[in-house]
């Protein structure tokens, strides 16, 4: 009988939770994300969902400074300082620095565009990286922690290749 009574006290304070909750969200109320963008509470009976486009955070910021167009991915590849550590997958272009990215987990994807990309250092993971030269796409392989020779300098015509995706695994 206790645990019963213990049972129905907790279900009840859960409906109060619920109820009060329901009061709170209820209005219709707008804020600021810190990126700026406008969340709005749901309104009716429905609630409301949230949508990942998975953009690349602070992107246009990385545009201005770097010169490097990220565009989306899973979160497992991040543009890293390359003084910071190692383990990290180095990418070198022409007209630009050496340029970073530390990957976590078991998989990685990103999408981004980094032009005249001609030589990639991997790190313990499988990479895979595609270029686009023109309208035509390649794919090269990546060799584990050396460089190799992509783009321009794998490609028996010297032609400019631009980096667009980056996909790793264990």
């Amino acid at each position: 009988m206790k645990a019963r009574s213990a049972i129905v006290r907790t279900l009840g304070a859960a409906s109060a939770g619920a109820l009060a909750w329901l009061a709170a969200t209820s209005g219709t109320s707008a804020a600021s994300s810190q990126d700026g963008a406008t969340v709005q509470a749901a309104t009716g009976d429905t609630p409301g969902y949230a949508v990942e486009d998975f953009g690349y955070p602070e992107a246009d910021k990385i545009l201005a400074d770097k010169g490097i167009t990220l565009k989306r991915g899973d979160g497992h590849i991040l543009l890293a300082d390359c003084a910071d550590a190692t383990g990290l997958i180095q990418i070198i272009a022409r007209n630009k620095s050496k340029v970073c990215f530390r990957v976590t987990g078991d998989s990685g994807y990103l999408a981004l565009e980094i032009p005249a990309v001609h030589s990639i250092r991997g790190n313990d993971y499988a990479a895979r990286v595609d270029m686009t030269v023109g309208s035509e796409r390649k794919t090269f392989d990546i060799s584990k922690n050396i460089w190799t020779p992509v783009g321009e300098s794998g490609d028996p015509q010297g032609r400019e290749h631009t980096l667009v995706e980056i996909r790793t695994s264990k």
